[in-house]
């Protein structure tokens, strides 16, 4: 017996113990029925290798959602652990100070954002002592969240889009790298003026309209009751 069928047979023996070994190996499989093929000639069809073919595309397309699903859940996942972790850091602190700068050092870390604006609305002009505490807290007339965030479009709580010229109304000096932005709609209650909280981005796709907002809405949602504890 030659070498070469001595390793034909080793190879014989092994797939008569392990029938599994071929038939879960689909490049082998492939390669079995395309010699089957050309072996019964052009002039025949062979309906299970048809089915086989439809049913490895079939397996290839559930594999591939498969993937998708699971990619999507740990994003998903990633997200709320960040949103926790925000609404944690805005709930912790005891001053006014404290809280405007937790907003403009610890958020955007966590967030992983480039810089974040508290918009509130007043009839008063700013106090000069806010200027102390950071840039991250803008006074504005009221009218002007509304404005600003539906820009002549149907006002949202949440709205996510590529930034523009606007930008600079809320984000001054730094609006010229801010590419995209997203920003809250808060509700201080009743007999008080609306605000905003808002997020930068040096990205363009950072921020897209075609994102989900729950977890955006939720983090709104906490931050304005916090907020009221300052809006005596």
């Amino acid at each position: 017996m030659t070498e070469q069928a001595a390793i034909a047979e080793d190879i014989r023996m092994r797939i008569l113990r392990e029938p599994d070994v071929i038939l879960e190996d689909p490049d082998v499989m492939r390669a079995l029925i395309t010699a089957n093929d050309r072996a019964m000639g052009g002039n025949i069809v062979d309906l299970r290798g048809v089915a086989m073919e439809r049913l490895e595309a079939r397996l290839q397309r559930l594999e591939d959602t498969h993937r998708s699903v699971i990619a999507a859940a740990y994003e998903n996942l990633a997200g709320m652990t960040q949103v926790h972790r925000a609404i944690l850091s805005f709930l912790e602190p005891l001053t006014f100070e404290e809280f405007l700068k937790s907003l403009e050092t610890d958020l955007p870390q966590i967030l992983r954002v480039g810089r974040v604006r508290l918009v509130l609305e007043s009839h008063e002009a700013a106090d000069p002592a806010l200027d102390q505490v950071g840039r991250v807290l803008n006074i504005v007339q009221p009218g002007f969240v509304a404005d600003y965030m539906s820009q002549g479009k149907t006002l949202r709580r949440v709205t996510l889009r590529r930034a523009d010229g606007n930008a600079r109304l809320v984000f001054g000096r730094d609006a010229g790298w801010v590419q995209s932005e997203a920003c809250l709609l808060l509700d201080f209650g009743d007999g008080r003026l609306p605000g905003m909280l808002a997020f930068a981005a040096d990205s363009p796709m950072h921020f897209t309209p075609n994102q989900g907002t729950d977890l955006l809405d939720f983090m709104g949602g906490v931050f304005e009751r916090a907020m009221r504890r300052w809006l005596g």
